[in-house]
């Protein structure tokens, strides 16, 4: 890990021919691959031919390093594999593995990059290029960016390949057979007379060999599982409550943790736990970082007594009320805190002069992540190593964590990665993680289970960023001539990289994602993004900067539409320069029968945003009634080149319209005396069951690449809901939550 702290801080040169090919690490050194983890500690019998397959003499492991967090990650990665070693559905077994460099994902570098997803020339390409390597040669593990799919695709195919081809060559070395009349199916080799040979029973002859590289993949026409309906291999489990996650976790001797830090990310001035210290079941009161633990027999004999010590905090690093945070971010659109002009097309101040000019200001809120599993971990100090089981979308960093507080090196660290119950980006961060470490460490030879109560949860969340955005724009002929649009926002990025001991090096592309990337084609188009000093600390949150500022430009793309007479859905399809988001447009508009007349008080609203490579197309259908506003329809359209599982697709995109709908409505996050007011499900409330609308969903597969789907669905939802309310009633939501100014259903 030391390696992956020390490039990460070098600058690098961006669009350069010299880091294309490997010059800025060196060619050789980037073609090579990083050591197989699994062939370290091989029992008898025993064979590896890659770091994702491990075959012993009585089952057949696929490593599955991508975190599955609830987004079907193990699932997805599986069939990947099993698609080419032709393996049957379920017939095997699946584990994270270890976190390893061999497991570096590079999709999550190619959205870092600052060209737009179409843009495929010389230097666009060779910047994309230069940042994968940089990836691969950090040993960047992670999950997050809607890429596990996109990194996945071809590397696990591949995977599975060389493992189906060594197998063969076991088989024919020990039949006599040629590989080449030998065939494969349901996990066993097959020779000509009909005979076959379990995986499992060539495993000791396969480890003997060096394994078969670079095979070919199948053509999709051959594909038993990849591109079909599948049953997700954890839906058993959870659907009959048998699946273990994190807070699920018992071992023996274990004690139990609850603590309360800081609400103000501040630090502990005093603390009175006398009252605490003679309670039931409670073996201990230590000191955290910032904060205090206590240690009992159970979870809730820890809380219970937490809640009997008194604290006293010190003061906010960031405005202790509301109106101190809008006030900066306000104040943020200048030249000096300019973090980059990302897009400027055509002349926008020529393009201003005339009649037709349309000005609008637009307003999101921080938003608390707010996974159903609280965060939790459970540590084992010794003074040989550590050992860590919980959720995490990092895994490297989270030995790199464990290590700083235990003084153990990172490779003295061993993570049991657990499926999370949801994170929505709040598994990128460590506190849980550091928390149980500091407290077991202080109880060396204890496993120490740390659980936060829901209200720790949202207290220590690092919340989505907070952001507002100007926008300028004139209308002539019936037709959308110019937009100006300006964003300021907190850098999430910056923030959580910090915290991990990163850099972001040059502009962050999060603040204006979304909006400069948007697949239209105006005569003249400019995009800003401003850098607001840092307030409260701020992490990714499903979309990240694509769920402020979709928001931001399709709303404003729909006020222009109003203003100049025209229908949205025409006008964007029109303005739409990008073949691929023109379709999911065109789709969208078939799915839902716009143009259609719905009738009295009511109402439709489109919104088109790209996230993360993926063009998705939303319309929301309204009725205004004399109770509030009611949610009937949403059509919702994506393209991710490729679909890996139907059912899957269809289950993320309803998920994340729902997720994107129900926190527009009625989420924020406000902050009083320093610290967030919102502490609980109830007071930061998501879209309920009977509100929740019919959703067709549609997939096409148009584009070059296959993308994931976890978070493009979310930004539109917001505008689609949005510009559907003025439809239905005439009124113009600028601001988020909605409930501010509107009642729903």
């Amino acid at each position: 890990m030391g390696r992956l702290r020390t490039i990460t801080r070098r600058s690098f040169l961006v669009g350069s021919a010299a880091i294309a090919g490997g010059v800025a690490f060196g060619t050789y050194a980037v073609r090579q691959p990083h050591a197989n983890p699994l062939a370290e500690g091989l029992g008898s019998g025993e064979a590896t031919f890659n770091p994702w397959v491990r075959i012993s003499p009585d089952r057949i492991t696929l490593i599955t390093p991508h975190a599955d967090i609830g987004q079907g990650a193990v699932s997805m990665q599986a069939a990947l594999i099993a698609e080419e070693m032709d393996l049957e559905w379920g017939e095997f077994d699946t584990d994270f593995g270890q976190p390893s460099a061999a497991y570096y994902n590079t999709a999550m570098a190619g959205e870092a990059a600052p060209f737009l997803s179409t843009d495929h020339s010389f230097g666009a390409e060779a910047t994309r290029s230069a940042m994968g390597a940089m990836f691969k040669m950090m040993g960047f593990q992670g999950t997050g960016g809607s890429s596990s799919v996109a990194d996945s695709f071809n590397k696990l195919r591949a995977a599975g390949a060389t493992a189906r081809e060594t197998l063969k060559l076991a088989a024919s070395q020990r039949t006599g057979v040629a590989a080449s009349e030998l065939k494969t199916e349901g996990g066993a080799v097959l020779l000509p007379d009909g005979t076959r040979l379990p995986y499992t029973e060539l495993a000791a002859e396969a480890a003997a060999l060096d394994p078969v590289q670079d095979v070919p993949l199948r053509d999709p026409s051959q594909w038993r599982l990849v591109g079909k309906p599948m049953q997700r291999l954890d839906v058993v489990a959870k659907s009959t409550g048998a699946q273990l996650y994190g807070i699920d976790l018992k071992l023996d001797s274990m004690v139990h943790a609850a603590v309360r830090v800081s609400p103000r990310r501040s630090a502990l001035v005093s603390h009175d736990a006398t009252a605490a210290e003679g309670m039931r079941g409670v073996k201990k009161i230590v000191p955290v970082t910032n904060g205090i633990a206590v240690v009992a027999d159970n979870t809730w004999r820890a809380m219970t007594a937490l809640d009997q010590i008194t604290f006293e905090w010190a003061p906010a690093p960031y405005p202790a009320e509301m109106d101190g945070h809008w006030a900066e971010v306000g104040a943020s659109f200048t030249e000096e805190r300019l973090d980059k002009e990302w897009r400027n097309e055509g002349d926008v101040a020529a393009g201003m002069d005339g009649d037709g000019v349309v000005e609008a200001e637009y307003r999101t809120p921080y938003l608390a992540h707010q996974p159903m599993e609280p965060l939790n971990a459970v540590a084992l100090v010794t003074d040989e190593g550590a050992e860590i089981w919980t959720s995490h979308q990092f895994p490297r960093f989270v030995q790199q964590k464990v290590a700083a507080v235990t003084g153990h090196d990172a490779g003295q660290v061993v993570l049991h990665n657990q499926f999370g119950g949801g994170s929505f980006g709040h598994r990128l961060e460590f506190e849980n993680i550091t928390l149980a470490a500091e407290i077991a460490n202080q109880m060396r030879g204890t496993p120490v289970k740390l659980t936060f109560s829901r209200e720790e949860d949202f207290a220590q969340d690092f919340p989505r960023q907070i952001s507002m955005a100007r926008g300028r724009g004139r209308v002539a002929n019936g037709r959308i001539e110019t937009v100006d649009l300006s964003i300021a926002s907190v850098s999430s990025s910056r923030s959580q990289m910090g915290r991990i001991g990163m850099g972001v090096p040059g502009p962050d592309g999060q603040i204006v994602a979304g909006a400069w990337n948007a697949p239209y084609a105006l005569p003249n188009l400019r995009v800003r993004g401003y850098a607001v000093p840092e307030l409260a600390p701020t992490s990714s949150w499903r979309s990240v900067g694509a769920s402020s500022n979709g928001f931001y430009i399709e709303s404003f793309i729909d006020e222009l539409c109003h203003a100049a007479g025209t229908d949205p859905m025409e006008e964007r399809i029109r303005l739409c320069s990008y073949d691929v988001a023109r379709k999911v447009l065109e789709a969208a508009a078939e799915l839902s029968g716009w143009g259609s007349d719905l009738g009295a008080g009511r109402g439709r609203g489109v919104a088109l945003v790209e996230s993360f490579g993926v063009p998705v197309a939303e319309v929301v259908e309204v009725t205004a009634t004399d109770a509030g506003i009611r949610i009937d329809k949403v059509c919702v359209v994506a393209d991710v080149g490729t679909i890996v599982d139907p059912v899957n697709f269809e289950n993320h995109m309803q998920g994340a319209v729902v997720w994107g709908l129900g926190h527009a409505m009625n989420c924020e996050i406000t902050y009083a005396d320093g610290m967030a007011e919102q502490t609980n499900f109830y007071t930061h409330e998501g879209m309920r069951m009977h509100q929740c609308p019919e959703i067709l969903v549609k997939g096409l597969e148009n584009g070059i690449h296959p993308k994931g789907i976890g978070e493009p669905p979310v930004p539109p939802a917001a505008p689609a809901l949005a510009n559907a309310i003025f439809a239905a009633t005439g009124q113009r939501l600028r601001e988020a939550p909605f409930n501010k100014f509107v009642d729903f259903l």
